[in-house]
């Protein structure tokens, strides 16, 4: 096997044409063979195998800095930098992670997770190698999803000023992970197919070949760009000050090393635009390029998983929610960043297409827009990942909040997510967002509550969010189903000594928690907050009368949480309660696991029991 002779950085350097031909093979059939076990981002990765060897062929790491856009498509990568290895303990507790992390190697420029970040962080490094009157290249590797992100735009601009080399590869599949919309879209779409250029520059061609006029047609290669100027629709890119080179068929190692040559003699910024077809090699990844690009491991004759899903995730539950209440109400809008699968909000836009909005990935535009559609008399709804949700912090204050309109968020994958590591748990949206004056923060202790918080948000007046986990929707304590009433908590076992103050996911832990210190002999008051802001401060003035320990549980970092929000209240209005906050320390949480995770943090209920036990002692 030729992947055999890829152990290190640069062997790649040492094969012939054709055993790199064999290798980009033997790299698609490992990476589906490994993913297929793991899990992990397919598609992605399958379509960016050439790209990738002929990056490394290209250019020298890690002297050479390349710079992977959101990084989920690095798996090539890391396989070339002698990490092939690493993938059977790929995103596990412990083990390799799915994105670039500078920490495993040197050859990880620089680490990502999150989209159109790119071309910034590479402006970066450019500058400091300026600076520091180093010589080599960055490279910065863009989606054509990820150049809908507004940021991506930010750097370009500022890109168009260098004087020295700058190379961006805009890697165009057509897709960031569901089908790209608007105008650049459509743009590269114009790009592709641009035959007046194609046609009349290889006609020009051939016609002076034809009459003798080798040395005049090569020279006209040479200075295509003229011919480019003239015929490819808009030219954005030269526009703004920056070399445009392609498209170039990203599967053509040859055609491709050759660009990038030509590439490193630019003074300055210059974009090489290159064809890839996300999912490439696999069929069911490339007829449904969109369900593999994050995958949990499948069977790879079908493509089918292989743990079939018995029961329904809370975005399961959204996407059956929202389309139920839109149906009654038609002032209901639902807006997605480029995620209508992720976020459930697929059935809704095929049910109500006119109500539906996938704006790109634009958070910060989904939320500004969002506010806009409220102040025009509509209800829209965002559906957003927590972790992505931090993007559009500003617009949340100043866009919606300050003008109190009636936006809700439908906060998914809030919480410890598990496998795609720090940048994607959604561990700090309770402690942002409860700083916001006039927004109502609430989280559902099960599935039947989601629906009702979901069905209050909609009549509520102001902006609201309701924060639910990934994964399989809990359906215990289904028999307590009391009336949502603002600013409320739920009380569900009442006795004394100790009360469980719960949020959201937690109220399961609190469940089992309960259970263990009764084996204890302790007496113990369980209630679902449902409210973070603001919570139920009146229960808890109750509730001093015949407890003494109040323990706040939350699957958000302890800093500006729930917890530090109710020992705030107690301490300041003199309530004779001593608080235990049981909360995810103040630190990044890696991947793996979640249930891994849950002990490591110490908010497994065993660890939070055993908390709870010497904070009695104490007392």
């Amino acid at each position: 096997m030729v992947l055999e002779k890829i152990n290190e950085v640069n062997d790649i350097k040492n094969l012939s044409w054709e055993e790199l031909e064999v290798l980009s093979e033997e790299i698609r059939e490992f990476l589906i063979e490994k993913i297929s076990v793991t899990g992990g981002h397919l598609a992605p990765n399958l379509g960016v195998v050439e790209l990738t060897m002929a990056l490394h062929l290209s250019f020298d790491l890690p002297a050479d800095k390349i710079v992977w856009d959101v990084g989920h498509q690095a798996y090539t990568h890391k396989i070339l930098t002698g990490r092939k290895t690493g993938f059977d303990e790929l995103r596990k507790y412990g083990g390799m992670s799915g994105f670039p992390k500078r920490k495993e190697s040197d050859c990880d420029a620089f680490d990502t997770g999150h989209s159109s970040t790119s071309i910034s962080a590479a402006m970066g490094l450019v500058n400091a190698r300026d600076l520091l009157g180093e010589n080599h290249h960055v490279i910065a590797v863009i989606g054509d999803g990820a150049l809908t992100g507004g940021m991506a735009y930010e750097a370009l601009n500022n890109a168009s000023h260098l004087k020295k080399n700058f190379i961006i590869v805009l890697n165009d599949n057509k897709m960031s992970i569901s089908e790209n919309l608007g105008g650049m879209s459509k743009y590269l779409n114009s790009i592709r197919t641009a035959d007046a250029y194609n046609g009349f520059k290889s006609g020009v061609e051939s016609t002076l070949i034809h009459m003798g006029g080798q040395r005049v047609a090569e020279g006209l290669k040479r200075t295509k760009d003229g011919i480019k100027q003239l015929f490819v629709p808009g030219m954005l890119f030269e526009n703004m000050g920056i070399k445009y080179l392609g498209p170039v068929d990203g599967h053509d190692i040859g055609a491709m090393r050759r660009v990038f040559n030509e590439a490193k003699r630019v003074k300055g910024a210059v974009l090489i635009h290159v064809l890839t077809q996300k999912g490439r090699g696999y069929e069911p990844a490339e007829k449904n390029p969109a369900k593999f690009h994050g995958t949990d491991p499948f069977v790879i004759e079908t493509g089918l998983a292989k743990k079939k899903k018995e029961k329904p995730n809370y975005t399961d539950v959204f996407s059956a929610s929202i389309c139920r209440l839109a149906e009654k109400n038609e002032n209901v809008v639902a807006i997605t960043a480029a995620m209508p699968d992720g976020t459930g909000l697929k059935k809704f836009s095929n049910l109500y297409p006119k109500r539906f909005f996938d704006v790109g990935i634009a958070e910060e535009h989904a939320v500004t827009f969002a506010a806009g559609l409220a102040a025009g008399g509509m209800t829209p709804v965002v559906a957003v990942y927590s972790s992505f949700l931090q993007r559009a912090y500003d617009q949340i204050v100043h866009d919606v909040c300050i003008q109190n309109l009636h936006v809700v968020f439908a906060i998914d994958r809030a919480g410890l997510v598990g496998s795609d590591g720090e940048t994607h748990q959604g561990i700090f949206d309770l402690s942002f967002l409860a700083s916001i004056p006039n927004l109502c923060i609430m989280s559902p202790k099960n599935k039947q509550e989601l629906y009702a918080m979901l069905k209050f948000a909609l009549k509520y007046d102001g902006p609201i969010a309701i924060r639910y986990p990934r994964g399989q929707a809990y359906e215990g304590l289904n028999a307590f189903r009391e009336k949502i009433v603002y600013g409320k908590a739920e009380m569900l076992y009442k006795e004394q000594d100790i009360v469980l103050f719960a949020v959201g996911s937690m109220v399961q832990v609190a469940e089992e928690v309960r259970e263990i210190l009764k084996e204890k002999g302790l007496n113990c008051t369980l209630v679902n907050a449902r409210f973070v802001k603001e919570f139920d401060k009146e229960l808890i003035k109750e509730l001093a009368a015949d407890h003494k320990l109040l323990v706040t549980m939350e699957e958000n970092v302890v800093t500006g949480g729930f917890g530090e929000r109710v020992v705030d209240y107690v301490a300041s209005n003199e309530i004779d309660l001593k608080v235990e906050k049981i909360a995810l320390p103040d630190m990044y949480v890696e991947h793996g696991n979640v249930n891994i995770l849950y002990k490591d943090a110490g908010i497994d209920a065993q660890s939070a029991a055993e908390r709870i036990l010497s904070a009695v002692e104490k007392l």
